[in-house]
């Protein structure tokens, strides 16, 4: 039942475009897989085997500290509404902060978010379905803002002091680069 593509062709950048939330899974080399959904407008598909994830302050910086040691990320999305389905994004993945190269032409890609604190610039090396007919319906109700009036409150100095606090290290100690 699962099909693989080599690129995301125009179906599948539909399909991704109607999604609310998807799940971003990486691992180091040794340690803890981390697997964390995600929402908010954070995600961009640049051409069919390119896409963008701008990522918020979070608990964790899970991601950066793994992309930093083997680059491997693999992204899903499930239809909760409509027809079953589910895709999953291999590839590998980059980091981009602020003050990179690229950082101003790609943060113009997305609305301004308060506690923005990376883009994730990934290369597609394949995609595939499978059918989904196991998950469940869901409705989906409104986007949270509960994370946006947080950072908006802890404003930009304070979000850099929860990076210094929170976010230098993986749960595993492995280093994030976040203040670099």
């Amino acid at each position: 039942m699962s099909k693989f593509y080599k690129k995301i062709n125009t179906r599948l950048h539909k399909f991704i475009d109607q999604q609310k939330i998807f799940f971003v899974a990486t691992a180091p080399n040794s340690g803890r897989i981390n697997l964390s959904p995600k929402g908010m407008d954070s995600f961009r598909v640049l051409s069919e085997n390119r896409v963008l994830w701008l990522n918020v302050t979070g608990s964790g910086n899970e991601t950066a500290a793994h992309l930093l040691e083997n680059k491997r990320i693999t992204i899903m999305f499930c239809s909760f509404e409509k027809a079953p389905n589910i895709l999953r994004l291999y590839g590998t993945g980059k980091e981009i902060k602020e003050g990179d190269a690229s950082w101003n032409e790609l943060i113009q890609l997305f609305p301004e978010t308060p506690g923005t604190r990376q883009i994730f610039d990934i290369h597609v090396d394949s995609a595939q379905t499978s059918c989904g007919m196991s998950i469940p319906y869901y409705e989906f109700k409104g986007e949270r803002n509960d994370l946006n009036n947080w950072a908006a409150e802890q404003g930009k100095e304070g979000i850099k002091q929860y990076w210094e606090d929170k976010n230098q290290t993986s749960i595993d100690g492995l280093p994030t680069q976040i203040m670099d």
